[in-house]
């Protein structure tokens, strides 16, 4: 079974989030909003199928990144969330929440064993806007 087959994203805390947004942006070129960056892509393997790896900053104060005492999340793009959460229970990999289901996938918590929180992500399909059935 495949398991971790990209970066989905990387989430980091600071002072003033829409700040460093203006400052990447004026600075670095990245096409930030509100949310951070969006880098879409091709899959290597597949070139019809189109990806993207999200790069966003979030507030000293956030709790998103709990139990995590770190600064910083990355996110890894998974296939079949559900099996490899099952596989990692067997391993006694801490699991911090359940699977959740959003219209742009699955998404579940863990914790590395220095206690980084990590992102599992098993993105809804997502379709090439240039490929779609019944588009010339």
């Amino acid at each position: 079974m495949k398991k971790v087959t990209g970066l989905g994203g990387v989430f980091f805390k600071c002072e003033n989030p829409q700040g460093m947004n203006e400052w990447y942006a004026k600075n670095l070129g990245l096409a930030t909003s509100e949310y951070g960056a969006t880098f879409e892509w091709r899959q290597a393997d597949d070139p019809s199928k189109k990806g993207t790896t999200a790069w966003c900053t979030f507030p000293q104060d956030t709790q998103y990144f709990n139990p995590s005492a770190k600064p910083f999340m990355i996110n890894y793009r998974v296939e079949n969330i559900v099996a490899l959460v099952e596989e990692l229970k067997k391993e006694n990999v801490t699991i911090v929440d359940e699977i959740a289901e959003y219209d742009y996938g699955k998404f579940v918590h863990v914790l590395d064993p220095e206690g980084n929180i990590i992102e599992l992500w098993e993105p809804k399909e997502e379709l090439d806007q240039d490929n779609v059935a019944g588009k010339p």
